[in-house]
């Protein structure tokens, strides 16, 4: 038998190796060491992004989770002010010489009070807070201008009238004051300018 038949694909010993897949001269061995530790770094770098990004998915979703807890609410929340504007209502309305003569009506607005203070009361629990801007500056993130009117003595842009509360959920804003704000007289601009 012919010794070429005998090796496989007819190769002899003496030729040059090639590499397993066939496709030329198989590498030195510094160059696949090289070619090793290139690759070695390369799955690195990406198992280092993987797990960068993996983190930052777990602070999202746990941001979510949290933001979701504490404004779950809201809705329910804006449902609620109404409520709270209507027992206000029902107090300022009751006459003064009314509530002295009449004991059942009295009674009904003592009750009506301690209503409003046990519903404002669950609203301070769950941290949603009442905003009166009386004689505060007035705050376009917190307040609605509603009008402007002329109030000697106060400055421009002081909220000098309250027509509705506003309200606010932790630190996100429920409902915006609407106010009526002080406009400046013109007589108040030359008096302001002078100091």
């Amino acid at each position: 038998m012919d010794q070429e038949h005998d090796r496989p694909n007819g190769q002899d010993d003496d030729g040059p190796t090639t590499s397993p897949g066939g496709d030329g001269p198989a590498p030195s061995p510094e160059e696949a060491l090289a070619a090793s530790q290139a690759e070695a770094a390369a799955l690195k770098d990406q198992l280092l992004r993987a797990l960068a990004e993996a983190e930052n998915v777990r602070r999202r979703a746990q941001r979510d989770r949290e933001e979701a807890g504490k404004y779950a609410i809201t809705a329910f929340a804006r449902e609620l002010v109404g409520v709270a504007d209507n027992l206000q209502r029902a107090i300022a309305a009751i006459p003064a010489e009314a509530l002295a003569n009449d004991e059942a009506l009295k009674n009904l607005a003592a009750g009506v009070e301690m209503t409003e203070r046990q519903l404002l009361s669950a609203f301070e629990r769950f941290h949603l807070r009442r905003i009166e801007p009386l004689g505060e500056k007035f705050d376009s993130n917190l307040h609605q201008a509603m009008f402007e009117l002329p109030a000697p003595g106060q400055p421009s842009g002081t909220v000098v009238q309250v027509l509705q509360p506003g309200y606010v959920l932790h630190d996100r804003l429920i409902r915006p004051a609407m106010v009526g704000v002080a406009k400046a007289m013109p007589g108040d601009e030359a008096a302001a300018a002078a100091k």
